[in-house]
This record gives C-alpha cells, structure tokens and sequence, in this order.
C-alpha cells in the first residue's frame, strides 16, 4: 500500500512515484548488463521527459516512432535515438538522420526510396528493416502486428537470398506485455522464416513489449536466451531490447475526485473529475479495467459503483468497483498503473482539462511538473 498522502493531492492528477520508477530502472539495467543486451526507452509508451535526467542514468538512448519523438530523445533525453517509422515523409527526413544513429524502414520500398539520402549523410547511421514473422500472442487484434494484411513489417517471402546492400540489421516486433517464453517463441518462428538473413546481419532488435518490471518475469530466462543468441550466431554483435511499459510498469496514479453521484436504474454512478475515454483511453480501446486503491473490481457489495468520466460520451465510464463503505462527493478514487501507454493518449475531448502531471519525490515531497487550460485546449485546435 502507498504512504502517498492522495488526499493533498491537487486533482485530477498523474502522479508519478519516482521511487517506484528507480527500482524499475535498476531492474532493467542489471538485465542488461546480466544479457549483454542493449535496452533503450521506447518513447511511444512512456515519454514523461521530467523524469529523463533519471532515467539516463540506467538506460543509454531513446527510441522513436516519429521525428518528434526523435527530437524529444535527442533534446530532453540525448544519448542514443533510434527511429522506426511506419513510413517516413520526405520532408522530415533529413532532420530524422540528424537525430538518429539507427533507423528501421517498414518495407523494402521505403528503404529503396531514402538509401541515397543515407548513402551520401557524413553520420554513420546503421540501418534495418522490420519483418513480419506473422506470429504473435497478443490476444487483442488491435494491438497485434501480426494479423493477416497487416501493414507492420516485411514477411519472408518477400525477401531475396541476400541482404538489400546498407542494411546491417533487423527489426521485430509482436509482443505486447510479454514474458521471455513468448519472446523465445517468437524467435523460434524467426529461425524458421528467416534464419536465411540471420548470418547476414550485425544487430537484431527485438521491439517492444517486454515486461521484465511486472512482478514474476523470469529475468534469468530472458538473460540466458539474449546470451545464447550471441553465441549461436557470433555475427550479430548487438540485441537491442526497446520496451515501453517495462519503464513506467506500476509506477504511478490517476488520482481523482468524486463530483457527484448519480443513480439509474438501480446502479450507482461516481462522476469523477478526469475521464475514462480521455484520460485512460486503453480503458476502451483494450479494453480493460484498471486496479482502484481500496476498491475491488466487482458488483458484489453493498457499495458497488461505476467510475463515470467529465465528457459527454456515452461509453465514458468503468466498472463496476465495490467499495467498502458508501461514496460520497469528494472522496479521492486513485486508479492504479496508470504511467505507460496512458498520458501518451489522453484528449481535450469537450475541452475537458488534461490532468496535472506529477511526481512524489523519493523525499516526500510533492512537485508539480505541469498543470493544463485553455491554452492547451486551443492549441490544439
């Protein structure tokens, strides 16, 4: 349970636990250090640069999915920034090489169209191209790359014997919060369909989705299978790691107030002062139910509400939570987990308030990194 004293806090409000968020780093730099591997914060699942000049510490370079990302990674974060894009535009490209040192191309097409720019750039910047090993465990279609007519990556049937010229490397990525034993399935299936390629490149990065930080992963599992890559195949002289939610796993709030509580056909409902479909949208896209401190994840108790957000969509709700005791207007509902793959999405939506961003510090203390309004709303706009 946190000693973070939610009641001082201003709501609605991303709380950050920096505490939580150094034991996560320690952890994932000791793996590296343990495999051999490089691992790098993708950015696309935890970008909350006021806590960079931390993270730096552990983790040597960024990883981005679009120029500015890259520029957040080479400005906020400096070190190493890699790039994959879907597709990159012509306009923004040279400004991609300034900020890289590798760069992922989606198809044989894309690399075929910027080869010459990377060809003629002074920087040495190294270069891979994604496969499609059409396998993956991720059970929900929005989030797996590998379904039939996928856009992401290169199937092996679409590759020659060698190598394009320039390309050093190779990129996957399938999993989405998953254990070593599916990254290890997934390699099996890479042998199987790409072994071909594999002797001709000097890195091989395997993406995202490694969630080393979430209480039960086998560490040991995954630093003996990085380990045993590099000695099956002595030409590949870097295994880059490139997750998300690993960094920011468990590491923060939403922390909210109740408004209101309104009744309809005999359920209860708590309106909060954030929302689910702005503020937590993986609530709905996922979907899933996020943990509620003190509350449990049913509708078996006396005191059993829905968490209903600020905007005026429909679906803009969560639930049920039993509670143990009745709701009233302003209580403190604080939702669990809510640092990766969260602030990156939130909305405007009914020009409703982006929540405050905030960290506990490891000394108690509380700091405010950024409070939102009007001019944030229209900025957007």
């Amino acid at each position: 349970m946190s000693s973070i004293p939610f009641h001082e806090i201003p709501t609605p409000c991303f709380l950050l636990d920096e505490k939580l968020l150094k034991k996560n780093l320690e952890l994932i730099a000791d793996v590296a250090q343990k495999s051999g591997a490089k691992i790098i914060l993708a950015l696309k699942g935890f970008s909350m640069y006021s806590t960079f000049h931390l993270v730096k510490k552990y983790v040597p370079g960024t990883t981005a999915s679009s120029l500015n990302e890259a520029r957040l990674g080479a400005y906020e974060f400096g070190g190493e920034v890699h790039a994959y894009n879907v597709a990159y535009l012509e306009n923004e490209f040279d400004e991609m090489m300034q900020h890289c040192g590798h760069i992922t191309f989606n198809s044989l097409a894309q690399w075929e169209k910027f080869k010459t720019k990377i060809e003629k750039n002074p920087k040495k910047i190294s270069c891979a191209i994604r496969i499609n090993p059409e396998y993956s465990e991720v059970e929900t279609e929005l989030y797996n790359p590998c379904i039939p007519g996928s856009r992401l990556g290169v199937t092996a049937n679409h590759f020659d014997k060698i190598l394009p010229e320039g390309i050093e490397g190779l990129h996957m990525h399938n999993l989405c919060e998953k254990d070593s034993y599916a990254l290890e399935r997934t390699w099996l299936e890479i042998e199987k369909k790409f072994g071909f390629l594999l002797s001709q490149i000097s890195w091989f990065n395997m993406g995202g989705g490694h969630l080393m930080t979430k209480e039960g992963y086998n560490h040991a599992h995954l630093i003996d299978f990085i380990k045993s890559i590099y000695i099956k195949y002595p030409n590949i002289k870097e295994i880059i790691l490139e997750p998300g939610s690993a960094f920011g796993w468990r590491t923060g709030y939403l922390v909210s107030k109740v408004l209101d509580i309104v009744e309809s056909g005999g359920k209860e409902v708590a309106i909060l002062d954030s929302s689910i479909s702005a503020h937590m949208p993986d609530c709905i896209e996922m979907p899933y139910t996020p943990q509620i401190i003190g509350a449990e994840i049913a509708d078996n108790s006396t005191f059993s509400y829905k968490m209903g957000g600020l905007t005026c969509l429909a679906g803009d709700h969560v639930g049920p939570y039993s509670f143990p005791k009745k709701l009233t207007e302003g209580d403190i509902i604080v939702f669990e987990d809510m640092m990766h793959y969260t602030m990156v999405k939130t909305t405007t939506f009914n020009g409703v308030n982006l929540p405050n961003i905030a960290i506990w510090k490891e000394n108690n203390s509380y700091q405010l990194v950024k409070s939102f309004g009007y001019d944030e709303y229209k900025a957007r706009l």
